[in-house]
């Protein structure tokens, strides 16, 4: 070895290159190539693996492209340390960004990733300088625990945690604790600032980070919790929640403040929940909307704002996961000319992109379709929404009163939440239009139970309902790492209930890699129960029909109750069995 420590204590291109040939990844004739090219003023200030990565080149051994990740690998075997992939949500970042300057950082090509009472886990790109260790170590009083990162992810991460630090502590510093909002604890101090600017140039800095960083990082909720003396921020990824940030509560004050002017709400008005929307273009040039919702707690205003991605709405059912019999039931549910088809679930559960998607699908130009919406999810040019106003006693039924006189073929109702929606939504089926709406309830045969709840007449219930689609998400089996196991038959059993489905050999299970932050998942699917309201199932509804007795019913004329659509998912590698067990209802509740 060792062409790299020849040329001194930081990595040289030249001696770089010189190893790589050594060891068989590249030939002599693209080192030369690499090693004479003419670079520019920007090039040059890249790291030696960067720049060699940016050629484009494959192993002579086994033809695989040299990535960064790839060469960052090799150059941490050559140094003989561990290789660390950065993973923002796992960093502390005010303590990382304690621990040493944003100079001294970029200075040695170094970035804390751990703090512990003891020690210090610092990613380096420079493995083979150690030149910082013993002064960092007096400084921190720490011993240093050094590991190797890619170093377009340390340049990267360097430059956002500092800059994000740098507005928070800088926005701290303008802001007054504890002010501008109803909070149980809240301690007056007399003839100081009351306020935070919400426009003050740090709180932009930190709102455009939290908001990139949520697409960045998948994520479809965000949460901005206030909590005694300090703030925390959530984000729900593939139905999980993560913790992101803590910050300072006068801090988070103003970032809401900043949210509520750009949703356009009331920013004086702290005391009832709002709502509002925000859309944005996120950093692929794809706009992305936000819908916010605030709510007074005993600590502040709480405000969690919901990512819609506009690309949902160009997916295809099978990426819903909804294929097969059941794309087939579905398809003939919607396309009948009249009639009520609803979709149940709780909230998060996928209801809003299977109705987005439908509608999608059936808007053509030879129909109307229209909404009433509470409020608008996805401004979506290709149908007519409405937004209920409840102020001015436009709700769901006054909207689809009055969307009868607007001549539609298809109604979308955001949730059947009444009598009289149920009522209106009734008529409308009656008299030749298509409706489709949510109904929150845990599968689909106690749908029937719920309308009989509503006070909605049997007779009426035959008459105009299609079928019920109860859905949940799931989250998908990480392909990079998931592995194959001995199938638990006891937790199988539980999973199918008394259905005469045998259980496989082999299933799958998480393990855990970078792909997936270790969590053995990534994205989620739907499962889907689908019950068609055919001639044999009407005959069990009455205005005493019992739920389970139409479950059983359903099932015996072919429904996939959820646990068993799970199933099939399970066998087929797409999840596991302990994350069906986790999501779905057991039968009967």
């Amino acid at each position: 070895m060792n062409q790299i420590l020849a040329q001194g204590s930081s990595l040289d291109l030249a001696g770089v290159l010189k190893d790589l040939v050594s060891d068989g990844l590249i030939n002599q004739s693209d080192a030369a190539d690499i090693a004479t090219a003419r670079r520019s003023r920007d090039e040059a200030l890249l790291h030696p693996l960067e720049i060699i990565a940016a050629k484009q080149l494959v192993q002579e051994s086994d033809l695989k492209p040299l990535s960064v990740d790839l060469l960052t690998q090799w150059l941490a075997e050559k140094a003989q340390l561990q290789l660390a992939h950065i993973d923002p949500l796992k960093i502390n970042v005010p303590a990382v960004t304690s621990i040493m300057s944003f100079a001294y950082a970029k200075r040695y090509g170094i970035l804390c990733l751990k703090v512990t009472r003891d020690e210090l886990l610092v990613a380096t790109m420079q493995p083979f300088d150690r030149s910082w260790i013993a002064s960092l170590e007096q400084t921190s009083r720490r011993t240093i625990r050094t590991v190797v990162a890619n170093p377009a992810e340390i340049k990267k991460y360097t430059l956002e945690f500092y800059s994000l630090a740098k507005s928070v502590f800088g926005a701290g510093s303008s802001a007054t604790t504890g002010a501008g909002i109803a909070n149980f604890e809240q301690l007056l101090e007399v003839g100081k600032l009351k306020d935070a600017d919400a426009q003050d140039q740090h709180i932009v800095n930190i709102v455009d980070w939290l908001l990139q960083y949520a697409f960045e990082q998948r994520a479809s909720d965000i949460h901005l919790e206030p909590r005694r003396g300090k703030a925390k921020v959530r984000f729900r990824i593939d139905g999980i929640l993560h913790l992101v940030y803590e910050l300072p509560d006068n801090v988070m004050t103003a970032m809401i403040s900043r949210l509520k002017i750009l949703g356009r709400m009331d920013v004086a008005e702290k005391r009832r929940p709002q709502d509002g929307r925000i859309k944005t273009k996120a950093p692929n040039t794809c706009e992305v909307e936000l819908r916010l919702s605030t709510m007074p707690t005993a600590f502040g205003e709480k405000l969690v704002m919901r990512i819609f991605d506009p690309d949902v709405l160009l997916r295809s059912f099978s990426q819903l996961g909804l294929v097969a019999e059941d794309y087939a039931d579905w398809q003939s549910m919607i396309k009948r000319a009249h009639g009520i088809v609803l979709v149940t679930g709780p909230t998060g559960s996928g209801k809003t992109t299977t109705l987005y998607s439908t509608l999608k699908q059936l808007a053509t130009d030879s129909v109307n379709v229209s909404t009433v919406e509470d409020p608008i999810e996805m401004v979506v040019d290709a149908f007519n929404q409405s937004q209920i106003q409840p102020a001015i006693d436009f709700d769901f039924a006054a909207g689809i009163r009055t969307l009868m006189r607007q001549d539609p073929d298809i109604i979308m109702v955001g949730e059947i939440r009444d009598r009289a929606t149920a009522e209106m939504a009734v008529q409308a089926a009656l008299t030749g239009h298509l409706v489709l709406s949510t109904l929150h309830t845990n599968d689909a045969p106690t749908a029937i139970s719920r309308l009989l709840d509503l006070k909605m007449p049997a007779h009426l219930i035959k008459a105009t309902l299609n079928g019920v689609m109860a859905q949940r998400l799931v989250r998908t089996l990480c392909l990079e790492c998931r592995s194959e196991v001995e199938c638990d038959t006891e937790a199988w059993h539980e999973l199918v209930g008394s259905s005469a489905l045998p259980p496989p050999s082999k299933v799958f299970q998480p393990s855990g890699c970078l792909e997936c932050r270790n969590t053995g998942y990534r994205g989620r699917e739907g499962l889907y129960e689908i019950m068609p309201l055919t001639n044999a199932l009407l005959t069990y509804i009455s205005n005493e029909s019992d739920s389970q007795n139409i479950r059983q019913a359903a099932i015996s004329q072919g429904m996939k109750t959820l646990r068993m659509a799970g199933a099939e998912k399970v066998v087929a590698g797409v999840t596991s069995m302990e994350e069906v067990l986790r999501v779905t209802p057991e039968l009967g509740r």
